[in-house]
């Protein structure tokens, strides 16, 4: 690429993750770093239409790629729709990587998920356990195209010599996330919970389950800060922590804490101060899903964003976008 300007296509830029990477990359340019930065509104390209993403790989010939597009959702959302999430995510990966490799592409990271690893796995979940077991029944059909994307990526590098990454989040929280009544994740649903419980003088809000699986959180600015660490590596640098045929990262903050340790934080980020309740009628899900990031951590990169810090910043944007929501009616 010589000095030339590297141009960095940035798939889904409009979720909460591509959006993150989005901003911390324009950041880099306003700080005069030479990248051109190109992005696509699903409106304008459709991933899973195989011939519109080769007509824009071949017109854009971007040097990098960043595929953070996916289509994610809850526990209701992975049972509603499971055709649509194993159809529509292993569609948008093999294009995207395909028409990359055809058109000449040497780097590029796709983001996966924490739910590839078997449903048992050893906590702290490390990158050896994908594929030692089965995997959570709810969320399969997702999980196993995020498990074909590593794959993808994988091949193309073996035999094309690519530099096809991969990295593997724990459940993101931040700006941009979904607070859908139905197909939020847990702690956006908590904020939205406890947020109309203050608001109505509620005395007492009911959680579901028991309160007491553990789960790892992590804010997605520092999602994107890792996944543009891991993207800078050298070649060398990456394959000296990875192998051929387990190429892919953790990345964590590496603690958890309990669903109900989780719902005072929130309680008392927003200020409700009634009586939590837990409902043990509602299923806990897996008792712990922690991330093994050692292998990121040798690499030189840790989570800063303090989870009580990160939630208290997550609840503000919130409130922001119920006021803008407020005086567009």
């Amino acid at each position: 690429m010589g000095t030339s300007a590297v141009k960095l296509y940035v798939a889904g830029h409009r979720g909460m993750v591509g959006g993150a990477i989005l901003r911390r990359l324009q950041a880099r340019q306003d700080a005069g770093a030479d990248i051109q930065l190109v992005t696509r509104t699903s409106a304008e390209l459709d991933l899973t239409n195989q011939a519109a993403v080769q007509a824009f790989f071949a017109a854009e010939r971007p040097d990098q790629v960043v595929l953070a597009a996916a289509k994610v959702g809850g526990i209701h959302a992975n049972n509603a729709y499971p055709a649509q999430f194993i159809y529509e995510n292993l569609m948008m990966e093999c294009n995207v990587i395909h028409a990359a490799h055809q058109q000449g592409v040497e780097r590029l990271l796709q983001l996966g998920s924490s739910c590839i690893y078997p449903k048992h796995a050893p906590q702290p979940m490390a990158e050896a356990a994908l594929l030692s077991d089965v995997l959570e029944a709810t969320n399969e059909p997702y999980a196993i195209a995020k498990i074909a994307g590593i794959k993808l990526c994988e091949s193309y590098n073996r035999q094309y010599g690519r530099d096809y990454r991969s990295v593997m989040p724990t459940n993101l929280y931040g700006p941009g996330d979904n607070f859908h009544p139905e197909n939020s994740h847990v702690l956006p649903a908590l904020i939205r919970r406890f947020d109309a419980a203050a608001r109505a003088g509620e005395d007492h809000v009911t959680i579901w389950g028991t309160g007491t699986p553990r789960r790892e959180f992590l804010h997605v600015d520092d999602m994107a800060a890792a996944s543009l660490f891991v993207l800078d590596l050298d070649q060398q640098t990456y394959q000296r922590e990875t192998s051929p045929m387990l190429s892919h990262i953790n990345v964590g903050c590496g603690q958890d804490i309990s669903i109900l340790e989780l719902a005072r934080m929130v309680a008392d980020v927003v200020g409700f101060d009634g009586e939590i309740r837990t409902n043990p009628d509602q299923p806990d899900g897996t008792p712990r899903k922690l991330m093994d990031v050692s292998r990121l951590a040798r690499l030189g990169w840790q989570s800063e964003i303090a989870l009580r810090d990160g939630i208290a910043q997550t609840y503000e944007w919130y409130l922001q976008q119920d006021q803008a929501s407020l005086r567009s009616k």
